[in-house]
């Protein structure tokens, strides 16, 4: 299951260069997460500050 980025995200980016898929973009205002690239390693969740990665 991929993970999806709520809208506790602080878009600081910290999840942005751990994701090994490029599954991770900026978005307005707050980051996502493509379903479809996610391989569901859990690289973002470990650095996120704002625990706002989540797995669905």
């Amino acid at each position: 299951m991929a993970h999806y980025i709520t809208d506790d995200c602080a878009a600081c980016g910290a999840c942005l260069p751990e994701c090994p898929e490029e599954a991770i973009s900026e978005g307005d205002p707050i980051y996502k997460i493509s379903a479809a690239k996610c391989t569901d390693c859990g690289n973002c969740v470990d650095v996120c500050p704002s625990e706002s990665i989540k797995q669905k």
